[in-house]
């Protein structure tokens, strides 16, 4: 079963009007504070959102999560909290409660399964290229997702991001094609992500397999650290892979000085850094986001290598 943008329009429109919770958070999105910071090769966003600190703040170790209810799972959402079946009941689409975009769904697995990406990618790219006008993003289990222990998707609408804008005024190289889908490679400081463009789903993950298969596996994982996101393109759907190397920042935290409440994941890389706290939103400068690039990210060099080890 497939699904459409004015569909989703009206199924978000419907749930905060009937779920307190979410109408209460949506309708605070619209006095959200958002300002600009420039950087040599792209201009980040950043949004002061109080309600986010449940997402910023997740606690996703195995202890906290073995501990607490699995909140995507059927049985332990809220009773106001409807869902929108979606190919052929294999996933659920969901407002998100606690949103960043306007409108922000969350799409988890029907089956509580780990976050894991593998065989997922025609997915992803098949409902991009159902919602016109939406990012899906997909967060890795050590990349930002707070719910590591149950496969999901997320998206909004892509007018919200910087990413593709971006993308659109960069230098990307093409390393791969079959035809189908051509991967290639933009390799900048504050943005060093692989980009796929593809005019069928199942081209486009043929292809995320090879990139895959050349990215650097952490010890004791099962898959590559990454952030992705995914939008329609002209002739099929463009697929942004963000390879990563560190979960959170170094200075991550709430107490000592320099600490900061900052726990970027796909939408922070697509352009949208978001801080729940006020003293956060202030600080967030280029020195500060160029950090947290430099840390998180692999760096040019890193990228070009992968770039060259892609059969």
């Amino acid at each position: 079963m497939g699904v459409t943008t004015k569909q989703i329009e009206e199924f978000i429109a419907a749930q905060c009007a009937e779920w307190p919770l979410a109408g209460r958070n949506f309708e605070a999105l619209k006095g959200v504070e958002v300002r600009y910071v420039e950087l040599p090769d792209r201009h980040i966003k950043v949004q002061f959102n109080p309600a986010r600190i449940v997402s910023s703040g997740a606690k996703v170790d195995a202890r906290s999560l073995a501990e607490r209810p699995c909140f995507l799972c059927e049985a332990n959402r809220p009773s106001e909290q409807r869902g929108i079946g979606w190919s052929d009941g294999r996933y659920t689409i969901l407002v998100n409660p606690f949103p960043i975009f306007p409108r922000h769904l969350t799409i988890p697995a029907a089956e509580h399964t780990p976050q894991r990406i593998a065989g997922r990618v025609a997915d992803m790219l098949r409902l991009a290229s159902e919602l016109e006008g939406y990012t899906v993003f997909y967060n890795g289990p050590r990349c930002g997702a707070s719910a590591p222990d149950h496969m999901h998707f997320q998206a909004g609408n892509s007018d919200f991001l910087t990413i593709s804008e971006s993308l659109d005024g960069a230098c990307l190289r093409p390393v791969a094609s079959d035809g189908d889908s051509t991967l290639s490679v933009c390799a900048s400081p504050a943005l060093s992500v692989f980009v796929i463009d593809s005019t069928t789903p199942e081209a486009g993950q043929r292809m995320f397999g090879r990139l895959s298969a050349a990215l650097p596996l952490p010890e004791g994982e099962d898959e590559p650290m990454l952030n992705m996101l995914a939008y329609a393109a002209a002739g099929g759907t463009r697929l942004v892979v963000v390879p990563r190397k560190r979960h959170r920042p170094s200075f991550y935290g709430t107490e000592g000085e320099g600490c900061m409440l900052l726990s970027p994941a796909s939408v922070d890389m697509g352009g949208a850094f978001i801080t729940p706290r006020r003293e956060d939103f202030g600080r967030l400068d280029a020195d500060v986001l160029m950090q947290v690039f430099d840390e998180l990210c692999l760096d040019s060099e890193e990228i070009l290598n992968i770039a060259n080890n892609v059969r």
